[in-house]
């Protein structure tokens, strides 16, 4: 095992980040690179962050790139790619590349610095030498003299401040950096120490959120029957209205909002987060898909697993917190029903199989348009319904002996601690139908590489439960569209198949007026209107004044909830007991 004061004399790669020109959003990187042995060398930027399916481009935000020699005199380079820069090394023993980071963008997986303090996401920070992927390094902070804390998952280095040891490029990459004057707190559970650094104020209670996450630790932990860290770091960063987040290997990233924590609904939700980044330090950071790790960082990492590595993990963050007491059943089968509700009435869940919504999220989930929801379907809401069922069917066929956990438990175990790898789509349909105890062929073909209507009759059946159509008079009419909210009646959406669809009203044209109308408030227009009516759009495209006639349809979405059965078998009540610990 190297030690801190082992990793100081051995690492060839150490960066030194300061702070000149906060209030002007500016990191000031060095990169000193030493036991050159080569003629040339290559360093690059990342290009995306691993949790985040998006190329990004962190190299457009570099500049002032130079090159210098032990003795300060420039040494020649060449940038040969939008994030490569090829240094001429021949006879020199050692060079420091310094460059400038811009960061003022706003999310849990970009950099963000201004005069109160500095986020830096690693890989829009940090360069790595071609080839070096595997070589530790050095991570010196030099705080901006009004700030006083450096909060991070990376290893300190003994007796020097503000320094941190990275055994190799992926943790590097993988561990964010706050600093600044976070207020910090720490908790113990599952034998993990936790710090919290909370960022930006806000009226929370220290002493709750310790005993509250603490609780959410521990039961998933319980899952996985170990916890793979000994320092775990959550940084929040606090907004008027905020919120999302990003798991690593040892930390995540946070967003919330500042004064939501005394507000029950909030307050649920902020802990639903923390539940789901933190069971990603399994479902993802080690139990993962083969294609994610060892990551290309120049290029897309390609899987059609998403809907497990994200959708199992937006299952499970609800179900932790209703296992904590914090949601109760019934909370929890509401969130259950909404997933139903969004996926069955949205068109795009008739277009896109869920595996390739996990393949094209580079292109498409990252990348929404207007048309997206008629296109597409989310890996994360659909994903968690697929885990509701394969839960619901391993509970049922084991009866009560086991469920999802111990599949995943499985999985962990099989695939990261014992082959050390990322399963294979073939394999993990293989542990579902082990704990399933049934062929999932069919289950596969309908509903992760096909598009049909899900039959939660059935699941939810196990469980004597039931899914009832609440849909309003489907004589209502409907038009399809979404308005823009800037007091205009500009549109903004087009739902497929509607009466706007089939009529050609676009996205952006303006309604000026109805039948003659001047129409303040299109909608409610619509919903005085008798099904089958034609209408005629007065509308504004790209200043050409033009006469739609549209013929209204009747709504075609529904409105399911979930019941329970009058008089559901002790199998099926046993089903439910296991299912949500009752």
């Amino acid at each position: 095992m190297t030690t801190n004061s082992q990793a100081q004399n051995s690492a060839n790669i150490q960066f030194q980040v300061s702070f000149t020109q906060p209030q002007a959003h500016y990191a000031d990187v060095q990169m000193t690179i030493t036991n050159i042995k080569k003629d040339e060398i290559t360093v690059k930027m990342p290009v995306w962050a691993p949790g985040s399916y998006l190329v990004r481009e962190f190299s457009k935000n570099i500049e002032g790139f130079e090159v210098a020699n032990a003795d300060k005199s420039p040494v020649a380079f060449e940038k040969i790619k939008k994030n490569a820069w090829k240094i001429n090394t021949k006879g020199k023993t050692s060079v420091t590349v310094s460059y400038r980071v811009y960061a003022f963008e706003i999310s849990v997986r970009t950099s963000f610095i201004d005069a109160n303090h500095a986020f830096l996401s690693s890989t829009g920070i940090f360069m790595y030498p071609e080839g070096s992927i595997n070589e530790p390094s050095l991570v010196t902070i030099i705080p901006h003299k009004n700030w006083t804390k450096v909060s991070t998952g990376l290893e300190p280095v003994a007796g020097k401040a503000f320094t941190y040891y990275a055994k190799n490029f992926d943790i590097l990459f993988d561990s964010p950096i706050e600093v600044g004057n976070q207020d910090v707190f720490e908790f113990n559970a599952a034998g993990v120490r936790h710090e919290v650094a909370m960022v930006g104020g806000g009226n929370y209670d220290k002493e709750k959120l310790k005993t509250d996450m603490a609780k959410i630790v521990e039961k998933e932990t319980a899952i996985y029957g170990e916890n793979p860290n000994k320092h775990y770091v959550f940084i929040v960063h606090h907004y008027l209205s905020g919120g999302g987040g990003l798991e690593h290997l040892n930390s995540t990233v946070l967003g919330a909002r500042r004064m939501g924590y005394t507000d029950t609904k909030t307050y649920k939700g902020f802990l639903s987060l923390v539940a789901h980044e933190y069971f990603h330090l399994w479902n993802v950071k080690r139990l993962r898909p083969v294609a994610l790790g060892p990551f290309d960082y120049d290029n897309e990492n390609y899987t059609t697993n998403l809907w497990i590595a994200e959708g199992f993990t937006a299952y499970y963050d609800n179900l932790i917190v209703q296992r904590a007491g914090f949601y109760t059943p019934d909370e929890f089968l509401s969130f259950l029903e909404g997933d139903i509700n969004l996926v069955y009435n949205q068109p795009g869940s008739k277009i896109q199989p869920l595996s390739d919504a996990s393949f094209d999220a580079w292109i498409k989930s990252y990348r929404p348009n207007e048309n997206s929801s008629n296109t597409t379907i989310s890996y994360y809401n659909k994903g968690s319904l697929i885990a509701s069922l394969l839960d619901l069917a391993i509970i049922h066929q084991s009866k009560g002996l086991q469920s999802l956990d111990d599949a995943m438990k499985f999985a962990y175990l099989e695939y990261y601690k014992k082959k050390g790898r990322g399963y294979t789509d073939a394999e993990m349909k293989a542990v579902f139908e082990k704990f399933a105890g049934e062929n999932l062929d069919q289950f596969y073909k309908d509903y992760i590489n096909g598009t049909e209507n899900i039959d939660f009759q059935k699941y939810l059946g196990y469980a004597g439960l039931k899914l009832v159509d609440k849909t309003r008079d489907s004589k209502d009419p409907y038009l399809g569209i979404t308005l823009s909210r800037d007091g205009k009646s500009v549109i903004t959406n087009v739902a497929r198949g509607s009466a706007a669809w089939n009529d050609g009203l676009n996205v952006n044209d303006e309604i000026l007026a109805i039948n003659g109308d001047r129409v303040s408030d299109v909608l409610a227009y619509i919903s005085n209107q008798e099904l089958g009516a034609n209408l005629d759009f007065l509308i504004n495209r790209d200043g050409l004044i033009k006469t739609i006639k549209v013929t209204l349809k009747a709504v075609p979405n529904k409105n399911w909830q979930i019941e329970q059965l009058e008089k559901p078998t002790p199998a099926q009540k046993a089903v439910l007991e296991k299912w949500l610990s009752l």
